[in-house]
Order: structure tokens, then C-alpha cells, then sequence
């Protein structure tokens, strides 16, 4: 959930002058952007991977500080709670053997962490919610030992007056209610998260063009069906990271947003300053120009496709769109399977978009966006003016579309990953299904089916060829 901050204390002065340097920060970016100074790097590609520490009973263990301490890899960071962590991989352009690059690293990186879990008597899971997580595992206990983590509570909770975050989830199979004083509650999601870098006057296409992939890539990565041991919505991570850190000021901070993004990726970041209040008022020595408080501000508004701000290495700032919708797991092949759909698809939506040529507009795209989320590769969307299951649609249209915006990057070794995403959609198993059909074999044990999808995992395999057994 972002970088460390030095301090969890702040004094009143401290939010009328960050916001102060936010405004003066945006203006600055503004300037930069209309000189077309940015970066017009072609796309660069990365990933994040949120993962689950457990011990063999497949129990949450709390023990990331001592686990990274010993793995030493600067891949590996800590996140929100003590029993999960981030494992990220080294950027690359996209184009030529990029996905090589990728999949070796990955690899690389996961074999190290699986050989250290071994060594300490534990097992890392990729997967979006874990099944055997109970609410009393998500106390502040458990939070991070990180001040970022700290202070982001406690000024969540503030600007709440200090009201209990409610969660709320509508399913077929009956609703969950409860109410939690925390916003622990988020850590019992996990997420595979995509970067893109982005030439800066094509940003906003791109933006418009995750909003738009949305609801199929999200419905063909759907991984978590259960929270608590109950059966709600095929990537339940959607509504439970979306209320789990709700301040309560109107427009929720973790969000589908409000709109496509007109004229540029700005719009973004003013209505980053218009809807949401200054939530970690850390005042930085440095000049406005490396705009460290816009870019603190911006990481703790979490769109599903979500804006971000860095510098190349000569200098110059670059855009990037974090496609925030997938969870983790089942395995790195279906991951990487997941990110060339992503990737090939987004690059021809993006040129659909920059020509005012979309799909659907945007308050059909969000509720398209949820529907899948909530019934997976079974939804029904609306799509160029018609209703279409998410399968058909997947098959006949967008994957060869995917295919030639991997062609039109100049990808010339992931293709092949969109065989595992035909295959995984024609045969109707992604993470969820095969989790459900699992628990309709075999009942609701959620241990053992943490155990059973731990041991597929290990195989590598996509998750379209598990067995239920």
C-alpha cells in the first residue's frame, strides 16, 4: 500500500501546508504536461504479486518481518499485515522477449522465497483471498511494522469520526454483514497489480482502455469466491477493498472512479485534489519539481485503474496506469497469461479510445465491472450495444484483439499466453470455479481446500488443467 513515511504523528499546521504544496505540486505537473516535457518512453511493462505466508495447516502466519529479514532480495517487500508480502519484478519494454525476461525472473524470485518457506516450516500462496482467514487474524496485531501502515488507520478512522468501517456483500448465497474498527480488514485481499509506463500524451487513452478491459479481465482472473466461509462473489476482493478503507467522504477512496478522462491523464489528479482530503500530511524538504506530496497523496487513492507518477532516469516524469483488478494466483503461468491479455488488449482498446471509438460508455463499463466481478466468466455484459456472456465475448472478439496489440507492441514471445487464457475460458476454470466446484465435491473444509489448491500450485500448472480431487 506504498512506500514508509518518517512519522505517524502530524500537528494541525501540518494539513493546510501539504495541501498547500499538493495544489502547487499539480499545477507544476500540469506545466510539465502541457510543454510535453514527460517521458514518451513506448510501454514499459511490471508486475506486483501479493502473497499469503501460512504455515501446513494453511493458517495465516504473522512472521513477514523475520521471513524477509532472512530472504534478503529486494523484490520482496512487507505488506499491510504480517503474514503477507510483495514480490515485484524488474520493468521491461514491451517488446521482443520481455515475457522471457519476466517469467525467468519471476521464477527465479519465487523459487528463492518457496525454499526459505520450506527451511522455516511454512508455505507461500498466491491467491486472492485465503480461505482459511478468519476476522480475528485481521487485528491491528497483525498490522505491518511499518509507520505508513500506522498512521494510514488511524486517519482513516478519523475521518470516519471514528465510526466502525461496516462491510457489507450481497450475494446469491445470502449476505455478509459485519463491522470492523480497523481497516485490517483489507489485508484479507491480495492482488496481482500491472504497471504500465506510458507515453505521457497517451496516457489518458490507455486509462480509458483499463476502465474498459475491466469487467473480462477481472472475470477471467476471478480467484476468490469465499471470505469467511461464506460464498459471495467470484473476486469478492472488489467489494472488500472497496469498503475495508471507506473514509466516508462521499466518493470511496478505493474506487471504479467517475468518468473516462476527457482531454488528458490530469483530470486524474484534480479531482485527486476535488473529492479526496490529505490523509498523510508528510512534509518533504525536497523542491516541488520531484512532487513528493502529490505522489504521497495519489497512493492513498486506490482506483482499480489507477494513475501514478514517476521519473525516468534522465529526469523526466512518466505516467503510468496500475491495473489494480486481478488477485493473485493460481500460478506465475496463469499470471503472466493474465498480464499478455491485459497488455495486447489494452493496447487496441487504447487506439479505439484515442479515435472516440468505445465500447460502452462509462456507467455501463462500471456496472459491466461488477457484474463480473460478482459472477465471473457466468456474467452477462453489455458490449458495443449488445448483451454478451463474458466467455463468448472473450473467445470470438478480445482475444484476437489481444493478439494484435501483442503483435502491434512487438511482443514476439507471449502470444503463446494467450492459449492458456482461451483454453481457461473455453473450459469455464479460472481460480474461483475451480475453487467452488472443489467445495461442491468435497463441502466446505477450508483448509482442506487451501491444502489441495497449495499443492496444484506447486505443480505450476494453469489452473484450467486441475483436477478436482
Amino acid at each position: 500500500m506504498g512506500d514508509e513515511i518518517a512519522s505517524t504523528h502530524f500537528k494541525g499546521e501540518d494539513w493546510s501546508e501539504f495541501d498547500r504544496r499538493l495544489k502547487e505540486e499539480t499545477m507544476y505537473l500540469h506545466e510539465i504536461f502541457e510543454s510535453g516535457k514527460c517521458s514518451r518512453k513506448p510501454p514499459v511493462g511490471g508486475f506486483e504479486i501479493e502473497a499469503w505466508l501460512t504455515d501446513k495447516k494453511m493458517r495465516p502466519v504473522p512472521r513477514n518481518t523475520e521471513f524477509l529479514k532472512r530472504l534478503n532480495n529486494d523484490l520482496a517487500t512487507a505488506e499491510l499485515a504480517k503474514f503477507n508480502l510483495e514480490l515485484n519484478n524488474t520493468p521491461h519494454t514491451l517488446q521482443a522477449k520481455a515475457f522471457s525476461k519476466f517469467s525467468s525472473q519471476m521464477h527465479a524470485t519465487c523459487r528463492e522465497v518457496n525454499s526459505l518457506a520450506s527451511k522455516m516450516g511454512l508455505r507461500v500462496l498466491t491467491m486472492g483471498i485465503l480461505p482459511t482467514i478468519r476476522p480475528g487474524d485481521l487485528s491491528e496485531e497483525n498490522m505491518s511494522e511499518m509507520k505508513r501502515y500506522t498512521a494510514l488507520n488511524q486517519q482513516v478512522l478519523k475521518e470516519r469520526d471514528y465510526r466502525p468501517l461496516h462491510l457489507h456483500v450481497t450475494a446469491d448465497a445470502g449476505d455478509l454483514q459485519l463491522e470492523y474498527d480497523s481497516v485490517m480488514l483489507e489485508a484479507a485481499a491480495t492482488s496481482f497489480q500491472i504497471h504500465t509506463q506510458v507515453p505521457f500524451e497517451e496516457a489518458h487513452h490507455y486509462y480509458n482502455a483499463s476502465i474498459l478491459a475491466s469487467a473480462v479481465t477481472v472475470a477471467v482472473s476471478a480467484n476468490s469466491p469465499f471470505l469467511f466461509d461464506r460464498k459471495l462473489w467470484h473476486e469478492t476482493r472488489i467489494p472488500l477493498f472497496e469498503q475495508s478503507v471507506d473514509t466516508g467522504e462521499g466518493q470511496r477512496r478505493v474506487s471504479f472512479g467517475t468518468d473516462y478522462a476527457k482531454e488528458s491523464i490530469m483530470e486524474c489528479f484534480d479531482e485527486n485534489i476535488e473529492l479526496f482530503d490529505s490523509l498523510l500530511p508528510i512534509l518533504y524538504e525536497e523542491r516541488s519539481g520531484e512532487l513528493a506530496h502529490l505522489r504521497l497523496h495519489n497512493g492513498t487513492i486506490w482506483r482499480w485503474n489507477r494513475p501514478l507518477v514517476g521519473f525516468d532516469d534522465d529526469g523526466k516524469v512518466h505516467f503510468r496506469i496500475e491495473h489494480r483488478v486481478m488477485p493473485a494466483g493460481p500460478t506465475l503461468v496463469d499470471m503472466l497469461a493474465n498480464a499478455a491479455f491485459y497488455y495486447g488488449l489494452a493496447e487496441r482498446l487504447k487506439e479505439r479510445c484515442a479515435e472516440g471509438d468505445f465500447a460502452c460508455d462509462f456507467a455501463t463499463a462500471k456496472n459491466n465491472f461488477y457484474e463480473a466481478s460478482r459472477y465471473g466468466l457466468d456474467a452477462e455484459i453489455s458490449w458495443e450495444d449488445e448483451d454478451v456472456r463474458i466467455d463468448e465475448l472473450v473467445v470470438k472478439r478480445l482475444l484476437p484483439l489481444a493478439a494484435e496489440g501483442l503483435k502491434k507492441l512487438g511482443l514476439d514471445d507471449s502470444e503463446h499466453y494467450l492459449e492458456i487464457i482461451r483454453e481457461r475460458v473455453e473450459s469455464g476454470q479460472n481460480g474461483a470455479s475451480w475453487q467452488l466446484a472443489y467445495v461442491e465435491k468435497y463441502g466446505d473444509d477450508m483448509r482442506h481446500l487451501s491444502d489441495a489448491y497449495w499443492h496444484h500450485q506447486q505443480t505450476g500448472k494453469p489452473v484450467h488443467t486441475w483436477e478436482i480431487r
